[in-house]
């Protein structure tokens, strides 16, 4: 799945930001633009790129991930965005997907034809603990999306979705832990929690990365960051494969 960041940059607006992959890998680059600052980046025209042949590079059937060094809907993106939807527009035979902390943004920023949304485009609202699902969820679940992913990572703690789990509305939950030297561990019997739910709700359920360091009967262990999708695949639980990058 290519990454498509169309812009470079975020501010933190909630508990999951606090050790966010995108400033810990600007740190470890060097780079002199400090992170909260959001800017164009040379790949704003990617999916529309031609290789020597005057063909475009991206065959039909791609997949994007888009905006995972910012966040889609932020605002200081918001003279640029259109140009990113007619990009997704002239894309037809591509799908693409990106997720927000920003889901109460999003009816401000859709396009003028998105109707009941775009059949390739999947949006994934994040939430981390109990507090950011109440007031997210609702919010999300009332806009018309074609395809929405709840996206609890980095899962911080136990958290109940039954509320909302209506299998009209969502097609996917998907759990991830945080990644990084200071990542906060990840219980093992939180996503056993939320694997419950959704079985029980018929929702399709994916468990994408475990982060650094999980909680398993009682003892702490620690994932090198090459093994952390593996290893969340290797439990089991997965009833859909998405594997969701960064985090």
């Amino acid at each position: 799945m290519p990454m498509w960041n169309p812009w470079h940059g975020c501010h933190k607006i909630s508990a999951g930001c606090r050790h966010c992959y995108v400033y810990r890998e600007d740190a470890a680059f060097g780079t002199t633009v400090p992170t909260a600052e959001v800017r164009k980046t040379s790949s704003f025209n990617m999916p529309l790129r031609l290789d020597r042949r005057k063909q475009l590079k991206f065959p039909s059937g791609t997949e994007f991930a888009l905006c995972f060094t910012s966040d889609f809907l932020i605002e200081e993106a918001d003279g640029w965005r259109h140009e990113i939807w007619d990009i997704i527009r002239r894309r037809p035979d591509c799908r693409f997907f990106f997720f927000t902390k920003r889901i109460e943004r999003l009816a401000r920023c859709l396009p003028d034809d998105w109707g009941e949304g775009y059949d390739n485009v999947a949006i994934g609202c994040t939430v981390e603990n109990q507090d950011r699902c109440d007031a997210r969820l609702p919010v999300f679940l009332s806009l018309p999306i074609r395809r929405r992913i709840i996206v609890a990572a980095p899962l911080l703690e136990k958290i109940n979705l039954t509320a909302y789990l209506d299998s009209r509305l969502v097609d996917e939950v998907s759990v991830g832990g945080e990644s990084g030297k200071y990542a906060r561990p990840l219980d093992y019997d939180w996503v056993l929690d939320l694997h419950r739910q959704c079985v029980e709700k018929g929702i399709p359920f994916c468990f994408h990365q475990t982060g650094s360091y999980i909680i398993k009967d009682s003892r702490m262990y620690r994932i090198p960051r090459e093994h952390q999708h593996s290893q969340a695949r290797k439990a089991g639980l997965n009833t859909i494969d998405h594997k969701l990058s960064g985090a």
